[in-house]
């Protein structure tokens, strides 16, 4: 049998040297491409989540200082109303899909008043009238709740919005032209403007 020459071993040392790190490195790039895809990925939906809490929020946060905030999105959730008002009993899908916008109006409207504004009333020393306006959200919970679980296209569905509709106005009404006037008035500029931020800070968790 031929023996090889010290060239012939080095040489296949060699290849079998390059195709093993050949495999290694080609493994580790595998990896390195997938992992780097994954957290492109990641980073991507990350920008795409903030960017749509950014324009959720963005209307209430550019529409002045808390009260302005809060009476933007009630004026949003009673637009929102009309347009589930004007539909029939077979645009079935439309009103579940805007039930479910509702819903989420007014979850993030409830986190921002029931966390921070409720919270300053009772500071402010109108701890009954936070307390009812609270209880009121807890109707308002009721009514979606019932919403949520029945036929789109019955003709209860609208009798139930209306009826929400109808609450909503009014706790509306009692905040924008007594309670929230006078709490802002009876605090501070540097207060007011801690109830924005705090405020603003709440509404984009959910948004």
């Amino acid at each position: 049998m031929a023996t090889k020459t010290q060239n012939e071993t080095r040489a296949d040392n060699q290849t079998r040297d390059s195709k093993g790190r050949f495999k290694d490195e080609g493994g580790k790039g595998s990896f390195g491409m997938i992992a780097g895809a994954t957290a492109a990925g990641a980073a991507l939906g990350v920008l795409a989540m903030l960017g749509r809490k950014v324009a959720v929020q963005s209307p209430t946060a550019m529409a002045g200082d808390w009260m302005d905030g809060l009476i933007a999105e009630h004026k949003a959730v009673l637009k929102l109303l009309d347009a589930i008002e004007a539909t029939d009993d077979s645009a079935v899908a439309r009103r579940k899909l805007m039930l479910t916008q509702l819903k989420h109006a007014l979850a993030k409207h409830a986190i921002e008043e029931e966390n921070v504004i409720y919270p300053a009333l009772r500071e402010a020393g109108k701890i009954a009238e936070a307390d009812e306006l609270n209880s009121e959200h807890g109707y308002v919970k009721q009514h979606l709740y019932e919403l949520d679980n029945m036929p789109a296209g019955s003709a209860s569905f609208l009798a139930t919005i209306r009826t929400l509709r109808g609450e909503l106005e009014e706790h509306m009404k009692d905040e924008e032209e007594q309670l929230f006037p006078q709490l802002r008035a009876s605090l501070s500029d540097e207060k007011n403007a801690l109830l924005t931020r705090a405020m603003n800070r709440e509404g984009f968790k959910v948004a």
